[in-house]
């Protein structure tokens, strides 16, 4: 490809948070610094993830799709890493956008220069938001690799090939930051957000180029000297939002250095996300209120962080389900269900009821529709008031739900557990098939009553005769893009041959790929179909 899109931008998107929730834990095994929390992969993935998140679907322009996208960044920042993080998602995003359309920047600039520009932007743009800079971590990362874009963009590379020139230095300053940075020599290890980095640039090759880039995190080698675990440090790291004027936060976040380290502030039009290891969290919130709001605090204590990646008793998964037969297999997975489905929206109180009657300190919630989001999140953030961890994987689908809980396991850690749900339901594409009640115009053109219609990721995507017709097409598609297992689900009044006669297509044509058949009891929908 050698033009940047939103279709770009939304397959970049999902490759790279497929590839760091794939290298999520090697990237934890990494984190030394600045604090040895074992949570840098985590906290990249989480924050990626809700960047993807507050990317709206349906028709946007390239400048509305990239200031969602940056915008859900800031929001969703978690850690040192994920802070910084989106901090070059937002200032990358601006710059290209600006290049692109001549708002501030050359209306001449080819794909290949705006691209190359932005990183350099970005990497000076995270300089600054850090109050005291080091080098052998992702800063430098991404500096080498703005400047190895800009070398190839000056020498009249593709688009293509100035990723790729980026992505090779990319690696080449990874493996540099080890002799950097004494904490990681003495360690044996790489920097964790920088590896974090090359991922995300090695999945932006992936799409611009059309080969898959698999970025391996290199392990840790031959420590040298004193393990770096011992180092002493502030005992909190704390995190909040902060509405407040941008001319205040040069002086701001001069005075939070005087208070801890590890000091990033980053946003602009009046929010920013603080990020601070202190000894005295008291101080580094009342900064805040001194020039602004802050909200959403979050304080971690270090020495608990070991304790937080231990099984944790007293965990729920909550399942909005759309018939029966889904009651009977999220229940038998270990879920607690609540009936939802079409014509029957759950509402946030029937969410906090089950909540609060699982008695469980921490609870996971599958909404598994578009439509219950956004209860779940409200139900999510009532009991969290309440001291209750609750975590909403956004499942727009029931067969995501089922990925997920199909790999739900109450031994692991909250964060892991949030990390390995999220990842399942991710993977999974989704369509369906239903039949037309109404004249109606769609994604697919204008249907009538009786028309057969197939359901693809949430869109109209095709207009048939008869159901079968219509269901081997959304499976054909879905297919389309690869998968390993094609799940089934049959509704209430579906025919049974028709279930049979889509899994005799898929073991016909695609001898590659599993076919599981549920009965799930859904009304409206004949057959509900999954592909991971």
């Amino acid at each position: 490809m050698e033009e940047l899109t939103v279709d770009v931008l939304r397959a970049w998107a999902r490759t790279a948070l497929a590839e760091l929730a794939r290298a999520r834990t090697e990237i934890d095994e990494l984190n030394v610094y600045p604090v040895p929390d074992g949570d840098t992969g985590t906290n990249l993935y989480l924050t990626w993830e809700a960047a993807c998140d507050a990317l709206p679907k349906g028709k946007l322009t390239f400048g509305e799709a990239i200031e969602a996208f940056g915008r859900g960044a800031l929001l969703g920042a978690r850690g040192n890493s994920g802070v910084i993080t989106s901090q070059l998602i937002r200032a990358c995003g601006q710059r290209l956008n600006q290049n692109l359309q001549g708002d501030g920047g050359d209306r001449s600039m080819s794909e290949a220069a705006a691209f190359a520009d932005a990183l350099t932007y970005a990497a000076d743009a995270a300089y600054g938001a850090v109050a005291q800079p080091v080098e052998g971590t992702m800063l430098t990362v991404a500096r080498v690799a703005a400047a190895a874009a800009t070398t190839a963009a000056n020498d009249g590379k593709s688009l293509a090939d100035v990723c790729l020139a980026a992505v090779a230095s990319a690696r080449q300053a990874l493996t540099r930051t080890t002799e950097q940075l004494d904490v990681l020599r003495r360690a044996g290890v790489v920097d964790a957000g920088g590896a974090g980095l090359v991922v995300i640039l090695g999945a932006m090759e992936s799409v611009l180029t059309g080969r898959h880039v698999h970025v391996t995190v290199p392990a840790r080698v031959e420590p040298r000297g004193e393990d770096s675990a011992g180092v002493d440090g502030p005992a909190y790291e704390v995190m909040y939002l902060l509405d407040a004027p941008d001319d205040t936060i040069g002086d701001f976040r001069r005075t939070l250095a005087r208070l801890g380290d590890s000091v990033v502030v980053v946003g602009g039009d009046g929010l920013w996300n603080v990020h601070v290891h202190t000894d005295d969290v008291g101080a580094a919130i009342e900064t805040g209120i001194g020039i602004g709001r802050p909200h959403r605090i979050r304080v971690t204590h270090f020495a608990d962080q070991v304790h937080q990646h231990e099984p944790t008793p007293g965990r729920a998964v909550i399942a909005v389900v759309a018939g029966d037969g889904l009651a009977a297999l999220f229940g038998a997975a270990g879920a607690r269900v609540i009936r939802g489905g079409p014509g029957r929206r759950c509402s946030t109180g029937e969410l906090l009821q089950a909540i609060e009657a699982s008695k469980a300190a921490e609870i996971v919630i599958l909404p598994n529709d578009h439509d219950s989001i956004a209860v779940a999140e409200a139900a999510a953030t009532a009991a969290r008031q309440d001291g209750i961890r609750v975590a909403v994987i956004p499942t727009r689908a029931q067969v995501q739900g089922l990925a997920a809980i199909a790999v739900h396991d109450p031994d692991r850690s909250f964060d892991d557990e949030v990390v390995h749900l999220s990842a399942a339901a991710g993977q999974t594409r989704h369509g369906a098939v239903t039949i037309a009640v109404k004249d109606a115009w769609t994604m697919a053109g204008r249907c009538r009553p009786g028309d057969a219609l197939g359901v693809v990721d949430g869109d109209f995507a095709l207009i048939t005769e008869d159901l079968e017709a219509a269901a081997i097409g959304v499976v054909d598609r879905l297919l389309g893009g690869g998968g390993e297992l094609l799940t089934i689900v049959t509704g209430r009044d579906a025919d049974p041959a028709l279930a049979a006669a889509v899994e005799r297509h898929v073991r016909r044509d695609r001898k590659d790929v599993d076919v599981m058949v549920y009965d799930g009891g859904q009304d409206r929908y004949p057959l509900l179909i999954g592909v991971e």
